[in-house]
């Protein structure tokens, strides 16, 4: 390759802009409704590599005095592009998810990270499933891809400093291209191993997307040298190329990987095709079209805020559509209009590093400022109504719990094993048992996760009334049976658990006495089926005939909580379920409904029957209680919330109303 020539800068071209309008496009429809474009995510991946393209042709042949001018003139042009809009949008967005959402940290410290570049990786922190439902009420979600794009600006102008590109050095654009070669190769090799064992690391780390970025770089480097094979590419029709883009924007989300990489080497292509006098050009570069793609920066940034605070409020409907995209719109422009534009162009101050520092000073002190909304106590902008609930929380799982009828008392803590520098606790019958455990006409022996320690009021009338011991004990995140292994940050306690915790407290039981595993089940009832959630399917099943026979060997019976609704999936909080003012059309929280919750839970329900045909346990199936009607909601028939916190763990009111089913099952013959 050969040096570029040294005063031409790469000149300005509409149909880029035409591209960003119809990525931006993409992106919202998506994001309004992912049935419409199920890939319509992937307008971001043609960001990135517009983003490479262009940044590469803005530093093309422009003059720097040394490498402390070029590092400070690049991030001044850097701060002053996107710091403005987006602390405009964040602060303001900020203050009104606090008028709505009772706790808005999530959201806040999304916020306060993506002034620095950094909500990726908080996002990641958080393991975050971007394509869940739920991260649609996270305002500031869609900030992540800013994230990637400003911690590649941290390492691409070493890049191309120091392989001499920048300081127009003979070989720069050769070793530029060779160094971002390599660099995309092992970034692409990384993206492709880690979305099949880290999904949510392939898609938010810089590193697993620089080749997106790096591709643009590449591209840039290449259309400066006429070969062959550009010359093919350029013949293309590119109206061709946006068809089978839009194609690609309709797959399946399950063919992500190929679809991705489809839609950055199909970019790069009609980036390389698009020329005057066709069609697509005329398109991509009408009036219109062109002012979407000038204005695309602030309108990613609003429109997630827009559909957001609208799944908070009102919600999605045919006819808020209109409404909502006028917002958008408006509030695009006048970013674009009075913020994002007028100060890019203006002068900070005299001194460029001075600009730089106006930049992050301004983001601190916003940080700061939204900080307080989560630190200062009693500080609250909430407009809402709390629901009445006796026990709010994954803390009051551990809630201590007396029967004064049989003088007894569930002790709480000292039954339950919640991380691994527990191993070694003891855990007795006599600290975690409701009623006489000695005197019982029937003994049940409650093992499971942390949702065993969400069912203690459910024995009331087993233990006053039937004269029942109920002995509860939990281990957080344990396996459902022994025979699943667990590969969680609690792997350690759920071995004791299961190896010296269980057993003791088995051989107690008499013949006739119940074990009775409550545990969340939808591990076993995924979205998409895949060979490991077969394989732990067979485990469960295999785990279960193990345990059943043990039992059964000393006439102690077992019973099993079928898989409740996936209300986890809505990762709401109960306070956000409950009808508020502000979202009189319903609740944010959006689950499966009823008849999509039986279709995943049938494989399971299919073992589970079997297992019970054959007289091997009984199944405890509360599925009517925690879904009442078509749609499964945070509700209970009477109006009762359903759930004490967002991981889906039952309230009191809802296993109360549980109990009668339970004790029919344990009180049989």
């Amino acid at each position: 390759m050969q040096p570029m020539p040294q005063a031409k800068q790469y000149s300005y071209r509409p149909e880029i802009d035409g591209i960003r309008a119809f990525a931006v496009t993409a992106v919202i429809i998506n994001h309004f409704n992912k049935d419409l474009l199920p890939s319509g995510y992937l307008g971001v991946d043609i960001f990135f590599v517009i983003s490479g393209f262009v940044i590469t042709s803005s530093l093309a042949g422009r003059p720097s005095k040394n490498f402390h001018d070029f590092l400070v003139g690049f991030y001044t042009r850097r701060v002053k592009r996107l710091i403005p809009a987006l602390v405009l949008f964040v602060l303001i967005t900020s203050i009104l998810i606090c008028f709505f959402n009772p706790a808005p940290t999530a959201s806040l410290r999304t916020g306060i990270t993506s002034l620095f570049g950094l909500s990726n990786l908080y996002l990641l922190r958080q393991s975050i499933d971007y394509f869940a439902d739920s991260t649609e009420l996270n305002v500031f979600t869609h900030t992540w891809s800013l994230g990637v794009e400003e911690q590649f600006y941290f390492l691409f102008p070493f890049l191309v400093w120091f392989t001499g590109f920048s300081r127009l050095a003979t070989k720069g654009s050769r070793n530029l291209f060779w160094v971002m070669g390599a660099l995309c190769v092992a970034s692409l090799i990384a993206f492709v191993y880690s979305y099949k064992t880290n999904q949510p690391a392939a898609y938010f780390l810089m590193p697993t997307r620089l080749w997106e970025l790096g591709t643009g770089c590449l591209l840039f480097l290449s259309l400066k040298h006429s070969n062959r094979f550009l010359h093919t590419l350029k013949t293309i029709p590119p109206l061709i190329v946006t068809g089978a883009i839009v194609g690609f924007l309709f797959v399946s989300l399950q063919f992500a990987v190929n679809a991705t990489i489809a839609i950055v080497v199909l970019t790069a292509v009609l980036i390389t095709c698009l020329r005057s006098g066709t069609t697509a050009y005329n398109l991509f570069t009408h009036p219109r079209v062109v002012y979407i793609g000038l204005i695309s920066y602030s309108l990613y940034l609003w429109h997630w805020g827009v559909l957001s605070l609208s799944r908070w409020t009102i919600g999605i409907h045919w006819w808020s559509v209109p409404f909502q995209i006028a917002l958008m719109l408006l509030l695009s422009i006048a970013s674009y209009r009075y913020v994002e534009k007028p100060l890019r162009r203006s002068d900070w101050s005299a001194v460029r590093w001075k600009s730089i520092g106006y930049g992050m000073g301004t983001s601190a002190t916003t940080g700061v400022l939204l900080l307080s909304l989560t630190k200062i106590p009693n500080l609250s902008l909430y407009t809402g109504r709390y629901p009445s609930l006796i026990a709010v929380g994954v803390p009051s799982l551990t809630d201590t719990y007396s029967l004064e009828q049989v003088n007894s008392m569930w002790e709480g803590e000292k039954c339950v094993l919640s991380d691994n520098s527990q191993v070694g606790k003891k855990i007795s019958v006599e600290d975690c048992t409701l009623g006489n455990f000695s005197n019982a006409k029937k003994r049940i022996l409650v093992i499971g996760n942390s949702f065993s320690s969400a069912f203690i009021q459910a024995f009331d009338d087993l233990v006053v009334s039937d004269e029942y011991s109920v002995t509860i004990t939990s281990s957080w995140g344990a396996s459902v049976v022994n025979e699943i292994p667990n590969n969680s940050a609690l792997d350690k306690v759920n071995n004791y658990y299961w190896d010296s915790v269980v057993p003791p407290l088995i051989d107690r039981l008499s013949p006739g006495d119940w074990v009775f595993l409550i545990n969340d089940m939808a591990e076993f009832s995924p979205k998409h089926r895949t060979s490991e959630t077969d394989e732990s399917l067979k485990q469960l099943e295999s785990g279960l005939e193990t345990l059943s026979s043990k039992l059964s060997a000393r006439g102690i019976r077992l019973a099993i909580l079928h898989g409740n609704p996936f209300a986890r999936e809505a990762n709401c909080q109960p306070v956000v379920a409950t009808k508020q003012w502000f979202h009189p059309f319903g609740s944010p929280c959006r689950l499966p409904s009823r008849s999509e919750s039986l279709l995943r839970r049938n494989n399971l329900n299919e073992v589970l029957v079997r297992l019970e045909a054959e007289e091997k346990l009984r199944i405890i199936d509360l599925f009517n209680v925690f879904c009442p009607e078509e749609q499964c909601t945070y509700n209970a028939k009477n109006g009762q919330v359903l759930y004490r916190d967002e991981y889906s763990h039952p309230s009191v009111e809802s296993v109360r109303l549980a109990s009668p089913i339970i004790r029919k099952v344990l009180t049989s013959p």
